[in-house]
């Protein structure tokens, strides 16, 4: 048992043997049985004798705080663990015994071991683990370590083939138990008895999708053990690896189970096709198991004239990679079925339709729309002139545009009745500024509900069958989703799938391990490439930095704000000759980026780095204290003269507001800031420290010398409590504001030099500046944890070439993006969460590639407005789904309550900055909203549809759609739960080539000029 107690991986094997030789009441299986192949797997049977539990011993006295949360997090462990265990048992001697041992049989084995297929196998790996867990209880006050047993537990190879196994199997299980329930109704009594005797009255079904649960359990509880465990624990390092086995296991499992549900869904869907086209076409698309991009039950809504709601009903809808199709919701199992196991529906196909020709069209864009337009109207189609009649939400654009035009004509005769002479009653200027502030409160009414509708309406354009004399017609398909996250996700998607359709997306990436296995939806999409610097002079060269200036849009349509990329400013600096630099601005406001600014400074540009304004309450009360307008969010660009300019942000005209010099005039190579710091390292091998405070410019009068080494500091990283600078092949730990040093080697190579580093969870990755390896070190006790050779993980490198050598590192969304001085991209799967960053899966290349080395790799990312992810209660009611915008105005006014966000309130918080638009909402204007209720009304009940500055409003983009303008805050929107990440990775470079698919042959036009390649993600939630 001492192998099972020490937990460890190197003790892996020690602990299969112990388990079999010493264990008595552990035996091996017997193959006599006549049961499934268990091939691979650990040949052990666990016996009915009862083990002692794991059980904690009482707590002991003069525990810390953080001591006594984890051995509460300890507990929740035991006592999750000992149910799951429990919950398994139950499956196979309630359920799996019972029907195998029963007579007259009331199902034949051959059909009842696949519904449990696998179970055996993971009760024995979980009893396992429960046998060392109650052992390393027992030894907790002493040691306080448990991540090293999930290590040992849960990293073999067997666990991840048995839950496979398991996780695959469990689409067809539950399709088993649906049939011999509906064709035995012998077995069928035998589920609702064990369900109505068992004590929770929890179903087989209930049961048996704990062992899909399980891992994201196990992840939560190591989460909370891993906040209460202080750097420099024992324990500490061992959790976070726990952290990442568990994570990497979940994540394929996940995996296996999407693509498992996708292959049954596609399936079901191919059953209902009768055509011999879209037959073929489905049996392709589920042989490509990455085909399935989407599929949702969705509520389609046909309107009439008068935008009435006629009917509505579910549908299915499918998006493939290159099909839209559209199918019936038909027959659902029987009630007493249906609540012992979820019981698929049978589809049957109404439409479908080549992606590429699918439209989404927001509410009040009508009027862009051809005039073959077909609109569904009562249930029937009509052509020709129909494409006029304002039906459904886009009637209530209407409705606004008559009230504003309502508006304007009371205005006028508000300054009519003012110029009257006499007096009379009803008529004078205070009847006449209470008709203006009605008309206006009816107009924000109405902007709500166009809001509503266009926040969970999916509006698709269609096309149709041509008409007689061959003109292609269309027509509108209005859905309802469920949610505003899930219109947000199919804009977004079918965004996604038509990009990937291009031709340099076709493919885009290249795995030569990849052995016909699935890959996840979207890899990285190449949506653009755009040229930098173009100029015929040779010596002109981009320098290896690029930044992203995030810049939030509140107002952004659902269209806009889910395919557009992240939102704000791209600033990419050049070297250019010798005695000048230059920077170049690009908007992000577009689908392709746009040259909006330049910038000539004195020398070529080193570095730059974005510091953003204050953001924490504390922060900015300070900051409101010291001033109204504050500093706002600021650039620095070091230069090679040894000065750093300070810039505003391109939202305040991108003035330079501060230059700060080294006395030595040193060039500055790197640069980063903390809250109150920034650090810039210098080629002659010191790092300069300047401070601030209340979030003022930078002081010249504060900054402090750290000598780092003798050779430059190349590269910085900022982590919570210490600044990470390289120096040749070593890396100086400089702790707080004492700034006292660490120093240690991470490379035996001294004349090699740490070129990149990037920071995942507990670890960070380096890169050098020869050779192709990449090294991963531990953030906390600075071991070294994983060497990974880049050029191995590329089939496409030419081998008559010099070895790979890595130019730029970048960790985004799970992923750490790899440049190399052959233009090569190439990307590795890492953990997301708070373990270690460590690689296992298989590496991806780009088959995009740059002429010239990488120089630079820039993630851009922004969080959508939460204004996007509000579903107002307009749209929430019973009604909602069948069109509840048809209500009459009086309901739809007892909705709203007075403004809660006013002028006077905004001031001196958090300042939003959005899009430079021409303003024809009402939500400014004084006066409170039209309503029923009285002031005492609940804020809790309304808060839904409270009144922002910046909600609602119809908009249009002004001439200059580039530059943004500061907008007004709403301090309510902040730590909001619901975050949708829009997220992109631009890489620059020289040129741009096509590399062929499992060859190191390449297509492309040698060119100095410097290209920008955009890939964009899916949107993330």
């Amino acid at each position: 048992m001492k192998a099972a107690r020490s937990g460890t991986k190197d003790g892996l094997d020690k602990t299969k043997i112990a388990f079999m030789r010493r264990v008595s009441f552990l035996h091996k299986k017997d193959h006599s049985e006549d049961v499934e192949d268990d091939a691979g797997y650990l040949d052990v049977a666990v016996s009915e004798v009862k083990q002692p539990p794991a059980q904690l011993s009482p707590m002991p006295e003069g525990l810390s705080s953080q001591q006594v949360v984890r051995r509460h997090i300890l507990g929740s462990i035991i006592q999750s663990e000992r149910s799951y265990l429990e919950s398994l048992r139950r499956i196979l001697q309630e359920y799996q015994r019972p029907l195998l041992e029963a007579d007259p049989r009331i199902l034949s084995p051959r059909k009842i071991r696949p519904i449990f297929h696998r179970l055996r196998e993971i009760t024995q790996c979980h009893s396992m683990f429960q046998i060392a867990l109650a052992s390393r209880v027992a030894e907790w006050d002493s040691s306080e370590k448990i991540g090293d047993l999930f290590v040992a537990s849960f990293s073999k190879s067997m666990v991840l083939d048995v839950y496979s196994d398991y996780v695959n199997n469990f689409t067809n299980a539950m399709a088993l138990i649906k049939k011999a329930c509906m064709s035995k109704p012998a077995f069928l009594e035998f589920l609702k008895k064990k369900q109505a005797s068992s004590i929770d009255r929890i179903t087989l079904y209930g049961l048996m999708v704990k062992p899909i649960q399980r891992f994201p359990q196990f992840i939560l509880l190591l989460q909370d053990m891993l906040k209460n465990t202080p750097k420099g624990h024992v324990d500490r390092l061992p959790v976070q690896l726990a952290l990442t086995e568990l994570e990497m296991l979940a994540e394929k499992l996940n995996e296996q189970k999407r693509v498992a549900d996708q292959i049954a869904e596609t399936q079901q869907l191919a059953r209902s096709v009768s055509d011999r086209f879209h037959l073929n076409k489905l049996q392709q698309l589920n042989s490509d198991q990455g085909s399935l991009v989407l599929c949702e039950t969705l509520i389609e809504t046909v309107y009439g004239e008068r935008g009435q709601v006629l009917k509505s009903k579910e549908r299915k809808v499918f998006l493939f990679n290159d099909i839209l199709i559209c199918a019936n919701i038909n027959i659902k199992g029987p009630p007493d079925i249906s609540s012992l196991v979820p019981v698929g529906p049978k589809y049957t196909m109404k439409w479908s339709a080549p992606l590429l020709q699918v439209q989404v069209v927001e509410v009040g864009q009508e009027t862009s729309q051809a005039k073959d337009t077909l609109f569904q109207h009562g249930g029937a189609k009509h052509p020709g002139s129909a494409w006029k009649v304002i039906l459904g939400p886009p009637r209530l654009y209407q409705e606004l545009q008559e009230l504003q035009h309502d508006l304007s004509v009371v205005e006028e005769i508000s300054l009519l009745v003012g110029t009257l002479q006499g007096t009379y009653q009803n008529l004078n200027t205070t009847v006449a500024q209470d008709w203006c502030l009605a008309l206006q409160r009816l107009i924000r009414i109405k902007e709500d509900q166009i809001q509503s509708a266009n926040k969970c309406r999916l509006r698709l354009q269609v096309p149709g069958r041509p008409d007689k004399s061959g003109r292609p017609v269309s027509f509108m398909v209005v859905f309802n989703t469920p949610s505003p996250l899930s219109k947000i996700s199919w804009v977004n998607r079918l965004h996604l799938a038509k990009v990937a359709q291009r031709e340099e997306n076709t493919p885009g990436w290249f795995c030569a391990e990849d052995e016909g296995k699935t890959m996840a939806p979207f890899w990285p999409l190449l949506t653009c490439r755009v040229l930098v610097f173009a100029t015929k002079s040779s010596d002109r060269k981009v320098s290896s930095t690029a930044l992203h200036n995030p810049v939030q849009c509140a107002l952004l349509g659902f269209s806009a704000a889910s395919t557009s990329l992240p939102q704000g400013y791209l600033w990419v600096a050049s070297g250019g000759d010798a005695t000048q630099g230059q920077v170049e601005i690009f908007s992000l406001n577009r689908p392709t980026p746009r040259p909006v600014k330049s910038l000539q400074v004195g020398a070529p540009v080193r570095c730059l780095e974005y510091v953003p304004e204050p953001s924490t309450p504390e922060e900015m009360e300070a900051v409101a204290l010291r001033s109204p307008t504050g500093v706002g969010n600021t650039i620095c660009l070091g230069l090679d003269d040894g000065s750093i300019l300070v810039y505003g942000s391109v939202d305040t005209a991108a003035q330079c507001l501060l230059t700060l010099c080294n006395p030595q005039r040193c060039p500055v190579l790197c640069l980063k800031h903390s809250i109150n710091f920034l650090f810039a390292g210098l080629r002659d091998g010191t790092m300069m420290v300047y401070g601030r405070s209340n979030g003022e410019l930078w002081e010249p009068d504060t900054c402090r010398t750290v000598s780092v080494g003798p050779e430059p500091v190349r590269t910085l990283l900022v982590l919570e409590d210490s600044v990470w600078a390289s120096c040749a092949n070593s890396v100086t730990v400089i702790k707080g504001s004492s700034l006292s040093t660490q120093r240690f080697e991470v490379h035996p190579e001294p004349m090699v030099s740490v070129a990149h580093m990037v920071r995942a969870g507990g670890g960070v990755w380096m890169a050098f500046s020869e050779g192709s390896s990449i090294r991963l070190f531990h953030t906390e006790t600075l071991e070294h944890l994983q060497e990974i050779n880049i050029s191995t993980r590329v089939s496409l490198h030419n081998p008559g070439q010099k070895s790979m050598r890595v130019t730029s590192l970048l960790l985004c969304q799970g992923l750490l993006w790899v440049g190399t001085a052959q233009g090569v991209i190439i990307t590795l799967p890492v953990p997301k969460l708070e373990g270690i960053p460590k690689i296992t899966g298989k590496g991806m290349t780009s088959l995009n590639a740059h002429c010239g080395p990488v120089d630079f790799l820039v993630a851009t990312s922004s969080t959508l407005s939460a204004e996007l992810l509000k579903r107002d209660s307009v749209g929430d009611g019973p009604d909602s789904a069948c069109g509840g915008e048809d209500r009459s105005d009086s309901s739809s006014q007892e909705s709203l309550q007075q403004s809660g966000c006013s002028q006077g309130e905004g001031r001196g918080k958090g300042r939003g900055v959005l899009l430079q638009y021409r303003l024809r909402s009402t939500s400014g204007l004084p006066g409170p909203a039209l309503t029923a209720r009285g002031d005492e009304a609940s804020d809790s009940s309304l808060e839904s549809l409270e009144q922002r500055l910046e909600d609602g409003s119809i908009y249009e983009l002004s001439d200059d759609p580039e530059m943004w303008v500061r907008g007004r805050p709403c301090e309510r929107d902040r730590g909001r739960r619901d975050r949708v990440t829009s997220a992109a990775v631009i890489s620059g470079g020289r040129g741009f080539q096509r590399l062929r698919e499992g060859t190191a042959e390449r297509t492309g036009v040698e060119s100095s000029e410097t290209t920008l390649m955009v890939w964009q993600l899916p949107l993330t939630v």
